[in-house]
């Protein structure tokens, strides 16, 4: 019987796992957007809020980014949208203004802050710096050659900078700023929208939003009542996660166009004064008949 070898070696243990994330990073050389971790990383975003920040950073200047075109290009909804647009809103990272068109529409403008962190701070805006073209080193020699020295060179003369222009700046463009309700009528609207439905639940932050919006169609001829029926029909089933940005897009995309300018009223009826003839005249007197006779009795 063999006898058992007591110093066999031991068989290997498996490696461990590590614990956690492993990134596995490799350089970018084009086509990549630097985000901070203050976004990366925030502690009040919602998921959706993030990544919507990301894909509007990495776009070009001009995009539209309007609720409906991102909705056609995500799967999330147009809610989820205006909510994630809402927070980013109101962290810094999003800034919507609405600016009246000569033309009377209403137009959205969007800027988008890639460190608001820094803009809180006072820091300056900057431009972000060009990428500078990577070099590569040139290819060693092959052995026994030796790589040629180049010969110093005479500084060339620096010419002075021209003197500057002195250049009259021109005239910043002022847009049209949005009409301001100039009674309770908005405010009463949209703040009786919940009776109507209960989902329809504005705050007062909400409400001063939304006011100059429903300033405009009552501007443009549009009862309260109507315009009540156009906010609160064929709402969709369910919960409503954002009514605001639902009646915002509404007031947008629904205003209808400034009426015709009304054909003029007819003159009154009038009477005249010796033939007691009716005809059309802004003030009493004579009609035309009467009024040549008496001119031909006049100049005889």
């Amino acid at each position: 019987m063999a006898v058992a070898q007591l110093n066999a070696p031991l068989c290997a243990s498996p490696p461990v796992p590590a614990v956690g994330i492993r990134h596995i990073n490799l350089p970018h050389n084009e086509r990549f957007v630097v985000v901070g971790n203050h976004l990366a990383q925030h502690d009040k975003l919602s998921l959706t809020a993030i990544g919507l920040c990301v894909h509007i950073q990495s776009l070009r200047a001009g995009t539209r980014i309007s609720i409906k075109k991102l909705a056609e290009r995500f799967p999330e909804g147009e809610d989820r949208i205006s909510g994630a647009l809402n927070e980013l809103e109101r962290y810094g990272y999003l800034r919507r203004t609405r600016v009246r068109l000569p033309s009377g529409h209403l137009i959205t403008t969007t800027e988008s802050f890639n460190n608001p962190p820094a803009m809180r701070a006072g820091a300056p805006r900057q431009a972000a710096p060009a990428c500078a073209p990577v070099r590569e080193a040139p290819p060693p020699p092959p052995p026994g050659v030796e790589r040629p020295v180049a010969e110093p060179t005479a500084p060339e003369p620096v010419a002075p900078p021209p003197a500057p222009r002195q250049q009259l700046a021109a005239p910043a463009r002022v847009p049209k700023p949005v009409p301001v309700p100039t009674g309770p009528v908005p405010a009463a609207l949209l703040a009786d929208l919940r009776r109507h439905d209960p989902r329809l639940l504005l705050s007062q932050r909400d409400i001063a939003r939304l006011s100059p919006a429903v300033d405009a169609w009552l501007e443009r001829g549009i009862a309260p009542d109507a315009l009540r029926r156009t906010l609160t029909a064929a709402l969709p089933a369910g919960q409503l996660h954002h009514p605001a940005g639902l009646l915002r897009h509404r007031l947008t995309e629904l205003l209808p166009p400034p009426l015709p300018a009304a054909p003029p009223s007819p003159d009154p009826f009038q009477t005249c004064d010796a033939c007691d003839l009716a005809f059309r005249a802004p003030e009493p007197g004579l009609c035309g008949g009467c009024a040549e006779a008496y001119a031909a009795t006049a100049a005889a």
